[in-house]
């Protein structure tokens, strides 16, 4: 056999774009056909706005998504993947909207159909970035599959359930007080509203008694609204107020009475104990005027300035503007107090960030509670599970209160509202087809509603109108219900629990049973990503700078469930660095095959070529051992733990020490010494590299396609491989018997303390690695590893770099050496020769002082009843092991002056 050459230095602009068309054209992101009775492994991706670009939390959830799709596809799952891009109303509309400005026009001027159009070309314009971007971070999507909220088949699917809806009683129409964007002359509902905190003022103003005999003082936030007041409230039991109740005040700037009312709603101890009511204009308000039956006074127009309900001098003003006239014109007439900075919580629209101001208006709503009751009982029967289980709190909590879900919008870009009125007669009709085009209705004056769907309403039924809803498709019998979902925190009530509420609804069963929500990605200070803050990284450029794997494998070890993940640019060196010792080993490995014959490892294992050896055995358990750790923290979505053991097995159990141990056999000069030593390194690359497929696929499939055992095929010499197997399609590894080697294990573990310590010493007093050394070694009585160590004598020399180990029966004579003890043996390692001895006890007292005072600190926080009382118990509990590990650094720094001195 050949020597088989990597390039020397690892690039992934060499191959990454390559192996990505290469899996995309072998079709290996399509699912092969699930048997009877199994089940496939199906996962929707959240989809991004088609006008989006994708920032680092989409790199976050759509490498763990594409991590889960690559191991059950190699776990042998059909396995299913579906893309697609949401339509994104507000904020495609919005872009749109610039640009008509910029050109001098608006969408009035070009009409609905031709901005449409418009729409459309910017839709195709995006689609194709952000869909370049998912594939250029490595996202095994199957693309054949890839759907869009606005095509004609999830059309279909959101008429067919608003029209079903409707016939239920679920879908009515009415005028409410709703959460109105002016920033987009659109309502939204109460999950887009995001509240900010802001600084304002309280204003005191005096309501004068219509009788003349004096004034009710009250405090407002929003002074332009007071045009709009109908009422002044006070607590029921507030005696100041008592004989006030049913008695009007005059309202000034206006030429109105309002009344004095009662309701229990009132805190006593806020202000004065009066408030004003506005019902057009506050949700409290409006709900304490329909107790109380008072007129609703709308004063503003749908793009936020004030309308004719108010006196002509505030007509036309915005609410900024209408706030300063009314606070100057009420110090004129003397009705002014005074005003007080205050902060306070005040809605903003989540798409344009401008304020929302509630606003009546007539609407389409979801009737949520009789869908939220199914949805909570799915969680409460077990159906549905989230990780972390801490986000089952927020989505029972949204359930038990739940509002009617207001999804009309004023916008053209959507879904238009299949219902439809009779210009002449006022009918309306709801239909799941266009009813102008029925003959039946040939001369009828018949006009669409103007208004459209909020986008969610068509991306809460994408679990199964991607999967071609309600036509009964192939795709719903094989793949409906999906697997797992993964999604942020920040879309639980947006999102995930309508989805929930809409596939029971109409399709009798959850949408998906496994819910993982992924944390924050902020920067090193703890602050959330934002383009305000100027913080944020672009995964391209990461992808650019590190590669697709780099990305990927950071993210993925930094993803501890419930965690916030702190990261900056340089945090990807991670995934690069390991990314290097993956093609660096691989390399050295793929160059020793010179003149090698390959053997199955299971015939060696039973005794070919002389058979395994005890670090063959401990290498093979080892990999045993990882396997079983990758598979059960993927099946609990512990990302973490997944790569941080895949991690540890290849640069740690492999490269530091089987690659460094298979020296003794590769330099052997025995033929079958070496063909087993290379034998066994080329099963546990590959085995490793599958291992690692998930989390750096482009890498991985890039060395298996060189090595030896995969043969060759057409289509991947077509694009420039050399494999007919592919990594994407191999089996994932799992824990098997006959590389179960328990024993063997721990006595190698034992001799691994053994040279961990011996490396120590020449590494804390910078022994060269050149230098060849010599120690003593003494067991103790009963030491159950004695022959395995006597066994390993050439190991252990090769591994610390020894040139004389001698074994002792009693403590040796220990002049010049130094103390490495170990569980059931002592090592003297005699190392003075070679060291400034004053320079080294020098830097050992020096030490020795630092770690007295820093173990002082934490003995005197350990004895402070205030710090044990207040400070949390894992904080505590790592200040004792801390104390714990100083303790025994200085005592082994005490030592080492000991010896060095004897």
């Amino acid at each position: 056999m050949k020597a088989i050459e990597l390039e020397k230095t690892y690039n992934p602009r060499d191959f990454e774009n390559r192996i990505y068309h290469y899996w995309e054209q072998g079709g290996y992101f399509q699912p092969r056909t699930p048997k009877d009775g199994e089940n496939p492994y199906v996962v929707v991706i959240p989809p991004p706005n088609v006008t989006g670009v994708l920032h680092l939390g989409h790199g976050l959830n759509n490498s763990l998504q594409d991590i889960l799709v690559r191991y059950h596809r190699m776990k042998g799952d059909p396995t299913l993947w579906v893309p697609g891009t949401d339509h994104a109303g507000i904020a495609t509309q919005n872009i749109v909207e610039k640009r008509l400005r910029k050109h001098g026009t608006s969408r009035e001027e070009l009409g609905r159909r031709a901005f449409l159009d418009e729409t459309w070309k910017v839709k195709e314009e995006h689609h194709r970035i952000i869909t370049d971007q998912l594939k250029k971070i490595g996202a095994s999507c199957d693309w054949t599959r890839e759907r869009f909220t606005l095509d004609q088949g999830l059309s279909d699917a959101v008429k067919e359930v608003f029209v079903s809806l409707y016939e239920r009683g679920l879908i009515y129409k009415g005028t409410y007080l709703v959460n109105w964007s002016v920033g987009v002359q659109s309502a939204l509902s109460d999950d887009e509203v995001e509240f900010k905190e802001v600084k304002g003022k309280l204003y005191h103003f005096r309501y004068p008694l219509e009788d003349g005999s004096g004034f009710v003082q009250i405090a407002t936030t929003r002074p332009e609204t007071m045009l709009g007041d109908t009422a002044i409230a006070v607590h029921p039991e507030d005696e100041r107020y008592a004989g006030l109740v049913g008695t009007k005040v005059r309202l000034p700037l206006t030429d109105r009475l309002i009344p004095i009312i009662a309701d229990g709603y009132v805190d006593r101890e806020f202000g004065t104990g009066a408030v004003k009511i506005t019902p057009a204009h506050d949700p409290n308000d409006y709900e304490i005027g329909k107790r109380h039956d008072l007129e609703l006074i709308n004063i503003m127009n749908p793009d936020g300035t004030l309308n004719a309900s108010v006196p002509s001098e505030y007509r036309g003003l915005s609410m900024q503007e209408a706030r300063k006239a009314v606070v100057r014109r009420m110090e004129e007439e003397g009705f002014f107090v005074d005003a007080e900075d205050h902060v306070h919580q005040v809605g903003h629209c989540y798409r344009t960030d401008t304020v929302i101001e509630p606003y009546l208006s007539e609407q389409w709503f979801v009737r949520m509670q009789p869908l939220a009751q199914k949805a909570l009982r799915a969680w409460e029967d077990g159906k549905i599970t989230f990780y972390p289980k801490k986000w089952e709190n927020t989505y029972t909590h949204w359930m038990r209160n739940i509002r009617d879900w207001c999804i009309s919008r004023q916008l053209w870009w959507g879904h238009r509202i299949p219902v439809w009125y009779d210009e002449d007669t006022g009918e309306m009709i709801v239909s799941r087809t266009d009813p102008t085009q029925d003959p039946g209705n040939a001369g009828r004056r018949l006009r669409q509603d103007e208004d459209v769907l909020d986008t969610w309403f068509s991306s809460w039924l994408w679990p199964f109108s991607v999967m071609g809803w309600p036509e009964d498709t192939e795709d719903m019998a094989r793949f409906f219900p999906t697997t797992a979902l993964v999604s942020g925190y920040d879309i639980i009530f947006f999102w995930i629990a309508r989805m929930i509420m809409a596939s029971l609804e109409f399709m009798g069963e959850v949408p998906f049973k496994d819910i993982y929500i992924t944390g924050l990605v902020r920067d090193k200070k703890g602050r959330k990503m934002s383009k305000s803050l100027g913080n944020g990284i672009d995964p391209l450029e990461i992808v650019d700078e590190y590669g697709a794997d780099a990305l990927k494998f950071t993210l993925a070890f930094l993803a501890a469930q419930g965690q916030d993940i702190l990261l900056d640019k340089q945090t990807f060196g991670l995934g690069s660095r390991f990314a290097n010792k993956i093609w660096n080993a691989s390399r050295y490995l793929l160059m020793n095959l010179e003149g090698r014959t390959l053997y199955r490892v299971q015939s060696i294992a039973r005794g070919e070529l002389g058979g395994l050896r005890d670090v063959d055995r401990w290498i093979l358990h080892r990999l045993n051992r990882c396997a079983a750790q990758v598979r059960g923290a993927m099946d609990t979505y512990r990302f973490n733990d997944a790569t941080s053991a895949a991690y540890e097995f290849f640069w740690n159990d492999f490269c530091d020490w089987y690659i460094e141990a298979s020296k003794l056999g590769l330099g052997s000069g025995d033929e079958d010494e070496m063909n087993r030593t290379v034998s066994i390194l080329m099963y546990v690359l590959e085995e490793s590299l599958k291992l690692l497929h998930p989390f750096l696929p482009f890498l991985t499939e890039e060395i298996f396609q060189k090595l030896p055992q995969v043969a060759d095929s057409d289509i991947a010499a077509s694009l420039g491989l050399e494999s007919g197997r592919a990594l994407i399609a191999e089996g994932f590894p799992e824990a098997e018997d006959w590389r179960d080697f328990p024993g063997e294990a721990l006595a190698f573990e034992s001799l691994q303390d053994l040279i961990r310590k011996v490396r120590t010493l020449r590494s804390e007093f910078t022994v060269p690695p050149t230098r060849k050394i010599r120690f003593s070694l003494r067991f103790e009585e009963g030491f159950h590893h004695r022959e395995f160590f006597e066994s390993h004598d050439e190991l252990i020399r090769l591994l610390t770099g020894t040139e004389v180990l001698e074994y002792c029966q009693d403590k040796p004579d220990t002049t010049g050496a130094l103390a490495a003890p170990g569980v059931g043996f002592e090592a003297y390692v005699y190392i003075r020769e070679y060291i400034d001895v004053e320079a080294a006890i020098a830097r050992l007292r020096k030490s020795i002082e630092k770690e007295s005072k820093t173990l002082s600190g934490i003995e005197k926080r350990l004895s402070n009843d205030a710090f044990l009382s207040n400070a949390k118990e894992e904080y505590i509990e790592q200040e004792r092991q801390r104390r714990e590990e100083l303790s025994e650094l200085i005592a082994k720094m005490e030592g080492y002056i000991e010896d060095l001195q004897a």
